[in-house]
Formats: C-alpha cells, structure tokens, sequence
C-alpha cells in the first residue's frame, strides 16, 4: 500500500488535492493510504517552501501547485509496480 501524504494548510487546494489523488487511485485499484500533514514544522522538515506538496512513501514528488492528472496516474502506476 502506498503511503501519500499530502502538505499544505489545509487550504481548497490541499483537500481538492488529497481528494484528486484519492479519487484517481480508487479509478486505478491502487490501494493508498492518504493522510493531509498541516503542522508547519512537518512540512518544513520535508524541505517544502510551497504547497500543496505530495509526498509518496517518504518522497517529496511535487509542490506548489494542484497536480495534474496525468502526473498523478503516472506516480500511481510506477510505484504500484
């Protein structure tokens, strides 16, 4: 199961990105594990200055902005291998 943690304040951004990554692992049968971290000091120890930021099983994958779809499927397909 992956784990996907998604930084931010807890803004429209940040949810609609934590439910983005959701809704499209759930299209996929990807089994994950989404948590939303809004403590400034956590995001700041994964080295984040802008969020929203993904994070997948400890890796920083993107920040400061919502994801793309396509971007999304393909973090889903290379670590669900």
């Amino acid at each position: 199961m992956l784990q996907v943690k998604v930084l931010g304040s807890g803004c429209a951004k940040c949810v609609k990105t934590a439910d983005l990554i959701a809704s499209i692992a759930q299209e996929m049968d990807v089994a994950i594990s989404v948590s939303k971290i809004t403590d400034p000091e956590t995001i700041m120890g994964y080295g984040v200055m802008s969020t929203p930021a993904v994070v997948i099983n400890e890796q920083v994958v993107h920040s400061g902005a919502i994801p793309h779809t396509r971007q999304i499927t393909t973090w889903l397909s290379a670590d669900a291998e």
